[in-house]
């Protein structure tokens, strides 16, 4: 199995796209380290994987530096390295107001937990990686951070951020093979996304969610979550700096 005796850290991991990346990864051998703000959606998670002495979770504010530093210290200490880190932890904000009415509040909220939360992890998960020459981390963008019109002012802003800091990340750890790779995932049915399913389906239109991508229909976590564990696999070892619709 790809991740056997590897040690992968994953921020989000209560539902949708975390959730199925920490399936997907205990799947193929990995320690998971799993992280999220919802406690009781977290342990739900870390209950159902099979193997729990490669378990461990903790419920965070991943906005919080302090916070997240010793999380990363509880990991080296549980299980004594680690190989990736997949930062799918965000926030949509539910604001889709014009960018002149849009409140300063709500653009501070997304970018501490959507830009700031990646960088956090990145910061203290990529110093015992640099130490040991090897690792992968994994950002989740999305398809909002690539061209306009996608999602609410602030959240587009913050997602094209995390694809600027996947790029400057990779250029920064290349020398000590450290490989920083993102996601830009276009509609995926998760928690953060359900407020569009259930309005589509009160008036009978989910069957055009997704119509804008070309195969027609929109994406499932599982799908995702494939390709987040090839770019955090040794299969993508000369990739490096991307960014994957």
């Amino acid at each position: 199995m790809r991740f056997n005796g590897k040690v992968a850290i994953i921020t989000g991991a209560a539902s949708g796209i975390g959730r199925a990346t920490a399936q997907r990864l205990s799947m193929e051998g990995a320690c998971v380290a799993l992280v999220d703000r919802n406690q009781e959606g977290l342990a739900a998670v870390a209950d159902a994987l099979p193997d729990q002495s490669k378990v461990w979770h903790r419920a965070l504010d991943i906005s919080n530096e302090a916070e997240v530093e010793q999380c990363v210290a509880d990991v080296l200490s549980r299980f004594g390295r680690i190989d990736v880190l997949c930062n799918n932890a965000g926030i949509a904000g539910g604001d889709y107001s014009a960018i002149t009415e849009t409140d300063v509040a709500v653009w501070q909220q997304i970018m501490m937990v959507n830009v700031m939360g990646a960088v956090h992890f990145i910061k203290y998960a990529a110093r015992p990686m640099r130490d040991q020459r090897s690792g992968a981390i994994v950002n989740t963008a999305s398809v909002a951070g690539v061209r306009s019109g996608a999602g609410g002012n602030a959240y587009s802003a913050s997602k094209a951020a995390v694809i600027n800091l996947t790029q400057t990340a990779a250029c920064d750890l290349g020398e000590w093979n450290v490989r920083v790779n993102a996601i830009c995932p276009g509609l995926i049915e998760t928690g953060m996304t359900a407020p569009v399913f259930d309005r589509a389906r009160a008036v009978q239109k989910e069957h055009k969610l997704g119509s804008r991508c070309e195969l027609r229909r929109y994406g499932r976590p599982e799908e995702v979550a494939a390709v987040i564990a090839f770019l955090a696999s040794d299969d993508a070892s000369y990739v490096t700096g991307q960014a994957i619709p």
